[in-house]
């Protein structure tokens, strides 16, 4: 793998939920970077915007993912940005995506080669929690971890900042109040996607700090403004 700000990457990576606001984001860092040689888009649709030289997309049927191995070979890291919400999905349908997707993808890029995985979860995730958001994203980190990839990373963010190509109030209005929170304490109640992706990318550059690193907020938040460079 190249080192940061090469513009000529090696390797393979691929990512899930390249459509959602941190996805993109993410793809747009993987570009800026040019880390890796080919960059994989695994989706359940086609996106306009993996066109670009070295990135290609591959469309899967995530009720029928284990059909779909060939997608998660060959690569060396994978990054997680795949969830949706209990308004939009139902509760049955969120736990589906966030965890039982998640955890199935993870399985199948161990056991196509890939060393390192990298899942943006939520800050306060517990499987013991009583709210099912937090007790699935816990659940989910807990399975990742039990692949045994060589390394694993979890990123816990906060609230995201950021546009979303979806409208949804709620969300929108806890944004409004929180950016202007953010200006007094600008790591504890939220983080912008930018932050977050290339909290992500540099995760890939940071030397090894243990089989398991689970970064929380104020964490992301000083990765993300970091240039690592790769050894260093």
């Amino acid at each position: 793998m190249a080192a940061a700000g090469s513009s000529s990457g090696a390797g393979s990576c691929f990512v899930l939920g390249a459509s959602g606001a941190t996805g993109r984001a993410l793809l747009r860092e993987l570009r800026a970077r040019g880390l890796f040689a080919r960059v994989t888009l695994i989706g359940r649709r086609r996106l306009s915007l993996a066109k670009e030289s070295g990135t290609a997309v591959v469309v899967v049927d995530f009720e029928r993912l284990s059909e779909h191995a060939a997608a998660f070979r060959g690569h060396d890291v994978g990054f997680c940005c795949l969830g949706t919400t209990r308004s939009k999905a139902g509760a049955d349908g969120f736990v589906r995506v966030d965890r039982d997707y998640v955890a199935q993808a993870a399985e199948l890029a161990r056991a196509g080669g890939c060393k390192h995985f990298v899942l943006q979860s939520s800050q306060g995730a517990n499987e013991h929690s009583r709210f099912l958001y937090l007790r699935v994203k816990g659940e989910v980190e807990k399975l990742v971890q039990a692949v045994g990839f060589d390394r694993c990373t979890i990123l816990r963010p906060a609230v995201l900042l950021c546009a979303r190509q979806e409208f949804r109030p709620m969300e929108w209005l806890t944004q409004r109040v929180l950016g202007a929170v953010a200006w007094l304490f600008p790591t504890a109640y939220s983080v912008p996607v930018e932050t977050v992706a290339r909290a992500m990318v540099a995760s890939v550059l940071q030397p090894g700090g243990g089989k398991v690193v689970v970064l929380e907020n104020k964490a992301i938040h000083q990765l993300g403004k970091a240039e690592p460079q790769l050894g260093t």
